[in-house]
């Protein structure tokens, strides 16, 4: 099966890691922590936040129509829509319901959710690419927008106002300071179906369950007295366990798809940080110059990162024709999913 389309939406409010600090003065006058710190160890300058009150399958639906038309494939075709992101509108319907309806999708369409951390919309893909090749549809999309807003402001509040605050909280609360807002899809269809011919050739997915705990989130609304989701991460031991379980990702889908590090030219990853992606590249044995990278002003945008970087080299010309292309996808529970494109344009 072929990826017909890649599209994004960014959101309209920049903020900036140094307006982050200038909000927690007080924390880091009282911790002794240095100004500066957040871009420093993590080279993100900016991320980007909605409107308060946008919900993310409003703007899923754009970024669907975007990929649509992108693709050039009849909306009679898209048998399936999976709505990927962590962050959804509510606990039921669907999410993927109301981007159906809005995006006008043919009635004998699977809709559905799929949630699993920064993965989501990488599992999307998988699952939409097996129903492919089983014949069961001929195209389908995987759309998903995370709203880290909420989280990031949520956290401010709390580290202000957390008695007997200690610099291990804001170690805990540190990873929730990076993460900022975004919109992906994807378009796969049948390659009988495709004009561009860029084939998803397989890969593979490992996990690490027992490092589950090392990042989680949740909305607690009588530990934080609002219904703002927070998060707690071991930052140091999550980069660690994850960097492991990628390498033995890799081995399996190098495997798999009969690659060499040699046959690879390009890659996108899962955008957390600079020292991530220097450490990943270097343990996976691939050139760094090979990747495209928008953490430094996007953050960490969860389920939307990889494919919304991805949306965003191939529009600013880093994907060329005969690339093979890497995409390498890690996240909390831990688990790890990599797949290969072979790139024609």
């Amino acid at each position: 099966m072929c990826v017909e389309a890649v599209s994004y939406t960014l959101p309209p409010h920049i903020v900036t890691s140094e307006n982050i600090e200038t909000q927690l003065a007080p924390v880091y006058q009282k911790l002794r922590l240095p100004e500066g710190r957040l871009e420093l160890m993590t080279g993100i300058k900016e991320r980007r936040f909605w409107d308060l009150g946008t919900r993310p399958g409003q703007v899923s639906a754009i970024t669907a129509e975007k990929a649509i038309a992108a693709s050039g494939i009849a909306r009679e075709h898209v048998g399936c829509l999976v709505h990927g992101s962590v962050c959804r509108d509510q606990l039921e319907p669907a999410t993927a319901s109301g981007v159906h309806h809005a995006v006008g999708l043919p009635n004998d369409a699977l809709v559905l959710d799929v949630s699993n951390a920064c993965l989501g919309l990488l599992n999307g893909m998988l699952l939409l690419a097996n129903m492919i090749e089983l014949g069961q549809v001929s195209a389908g999309m995987i759309v998903g927008t995370e709203d880290g807003r909420g989280l990031v402001e949520g956290t401010i509040d709390s580290l202000l106002n957390t008695p007997n605050l200690t610099r291990q909280d804001v170690k805990l609360a540190f990873a929730s300071l990076t993460i900022g807002c975004g919109s992906a899809a994807i378009v796969l269809c049948d390659r009988r179906l495709s004009r561009r011919g860029n084939r998803l050739l397989g890969g593979a997915f490992q996990a690490d369950t027992s490092s589950h705990k090392l990042c989680a989130g949740d909305s607690d609304t009588s530990t934080h007295g609002d219904d703002r989701p927070r998060m707690q991460t071991d930052s140091e031991a999550l980069l660690h366990a994850g960097i492991e379980l990628a390498e033995s990702t890799w081995v399996l889908a190098r495997q798999n798809l009969n690659w060499t590090n040699a046959d690879v030219t390009k890659a996108f990853t899962h955008q957390v940080g600079r020292a991530h992606r220097k450490l990943l590249y270097e343990s996976l044995g691939l050139n760094p110059k090979m990747d495209f990278a928008t953490v430094e002003f996007l953050g960490n945008t969860g389920a939307a990162a990889l494919p919304m970087t991805m949306a965003m080299g191939i529009e600013q010309g880093h994907l060329q024709p005969k690339d093979k292309v890497a995409l390498l996808g890690i996240g909390s529970g831990l688990n790890s999913l990599m797949l290969g494109l072979d790139w024609q344009g």
